[in-house]
């Protein structure tokens, strides 16, 4: 059963009568296509609306839709099938709150790395929320070196509330697991291709988040923190957060104003979260393109764009 959002209830209400109308036209053999058509042309009029006019924490909300599809799904439908799981950091255990493998994308193989959350309560235990620990980024990095062997290109997919902060995380080493990460990446030899698919938060987004190319979907967000943590930092209660998502600037629109992310991927009109094939495709156009374009360039070229591009980004005084 789909979830449903404080402000998509008008768009709920739409369909639910469009519902009514095709069980009514099935059950009496009325013909209500008239009605029906009236009703989708006012669903498609209405969801317009409703989704050209969101406010920074209503995308917030909407990155973290239940129904919005998670890392393993966009590996599964853009290698349609052909992906390969790899485990472990090669030192501690197999984070499962970090996956990544090679996939087949149009006969290319290519070296997926990803955040990954559940889709009930059981799995979202199992993968810790999508919140990695130090050995989910060391396997992270030890999959990225294994692609950079052979060639192949790296694409992530980010979506997380952040890296793991229990204490175990940190006796571990969490910090210096992502700055090493973020050392790495910048002097891979292979193209990287960064994709925000969800939540983009702090460390914990940054830790598989630099490439050539760092694109956003467009319900997503990009920060150092979240509104709530923000809100309750700031004004010590959680009520700001709305106020708190306005004045981070998070949203794709204000990350790519910033230059913080190189590329916007369009969204289906009524959400990701809505229309699943669609978001899957528009990822992966993005991917063929960006990786035609990155393929021709030398690599140690490519590894100063990289490096000149990251030493660019933000606005400061």
């Amino acid at each position: 059963m789909a979830t449903y959002l404080d402000f998509e209830e008008p768009l709920k209400e739409l369909e639910d009568k469009i519902t009514q109308m095709n069980e009514i036209g099935a059950k009496t053999d009325v013909d209500m296509s008239d009605k029906i058509e009236e009703l989708e042309i006012k669903l498609k009029t209405k969801t317009k609306e409703v989704f050209s006019a969101l406010t920074p924490w209503q995308r917030v909300q909407l990155s973290r839709h239940p129904d919005r599809p998670y890392t393993l799904a966009y590996i599964e439908a853009i290698t349609e099938g052909n992906f390969q799981e790899l485990h472990g950091d090669r030192n501690v255990k197999d984070d499962k709150a970090m996956v990544g493998g090679f996939g087949l994308l149009d006969g290319e193989t290519v070296m997926f790395v990803g955040q990954q959350k559940g889709v009930n309560t059981k799995m979202r235990q199992y993968r810790n929320f999508g919140m990695p620990n130090p050995e989910g980024y060391r396997k992270a990095l030890r999959l990225m070196k294994l692609a950079e062997k052979f060639g192949k290109p790296i694409v992530t997919l980010i979506d997380t509330p952040g890296a793991f902060p229990g204490l175990e995380a940190e006796e571990r080493g969490q910090g210096e697991a992502i700055a090493r990460n973020i050392y790495e990446m910048m002097r891979l030899t292979v193209p990287v291709i960064c994709i925000i698919i969800g939540e983009g938060a702090s460390g914990g987004a940054l830790g598989i988040g630099v490439g050539d190319k760092v694109n956003m979907m467009e319900n997503t967000w990009y920060s150092v923190i979240s509104p709530e943590s923000c809100s309750s930092i700031l004004w010590r209660s959680w009520e700001f957060k709305e106020k708190a998502a306005e004045a981070l600037k998070l949203t794709s629109t204000d990350m790519k104003k910033l230059g913080i992310v190189d590329c916007i991927i369009k969204e289906p009109a009524n959400g990701a979260h809505r229309n699943h094939e669609e978001a899957y495709k528009a990822v992966k156009r993005t991917i063929k393109k960006q990786l035609k374009e990155l393929k021709d360039i030398d690599p140690k070229k490519r590894i100063n764009a990289r490096i000149d591009a990251f030493s660019k980004r933000g606005v400061w005084k």
